[in-house]
């Protein structure tokens, strides 16, 4: 219960893969941190890759990055969706401007481009979005996971567990 009293947002929108959402939510919340869901609306249910479905706690709009300890982005689809709202890419700049933990993995790497906090920091990603990443100024290295300060970034579902370690471990020593 290392992280009791954290409050995680984690975004939301149709498409995410289903483990890359799921995995990390867990992981927080068997130490002790409360997660919410926030997505374009209230109490929209959204559908993953896979059909395992999720339902928005909060939308967008009502998310106060004061108010929270951290952030995860998970991937698939949804980030091509996430990355085109403006309340998203605010809230991921507070996140980043404070210091507190944002997680992204696999095309999760999207959102922090356009919010374009990514000039100068180490980050991993889906290989398929490398281009971007290195596009918007951040070093591409090839590792299960990369943690650059408060940003810890991850490949694809196969580097969960050291991901979500990592994000765990970002939120305690915050």
């Amino acid at each position: 219960m290392s992280l009791k009293g954290k409050l995680i947002i984690c975004l939301l929108d149709d498409e995410f893969e289903d483990l890359e959402l799921w995995y990390p939510v867990y992981r927080v919340r068997e130490e002790g941190a409360k997660v919410l869901f926030a997505g374009p609306e209230k109490n929209r249910t959204h559908i993953g890759k896979y059909g395992v479905p999720a339902t928005a706690d909060l939308s967008f709009d009502e998310v106060d990055g004061s108010q929270i300890d951290g952030l995860l982005v998970p991937g698939g689809w949804a980030p091509d969706k996430l990355r085109r709202y403006p309340k998203v890419l605010q809230l991921v700049k507070e996140m980043d401007a404070a210091g507190k933990p944002i997680g992204q993995i696999c095309h999760a790497g999207w959102v922090l481009i356009s919010a374009k906090i990514l000039q100068g920091r180490n980050v991993t990603s889906t290989p398929g979005i490398r281009d971007d990443m290195e596009n918007a100024g951040a070093t591409w290295i090839d590792a299960p996971v990369v943690v650059d300060g408060h940003i810890i970034s991850s490949r694809r579902p196969p580097d969960l567990p050291p991901y979500a370690k990592a994000f765990v471990d970002a939120l305690k020593n915050q």
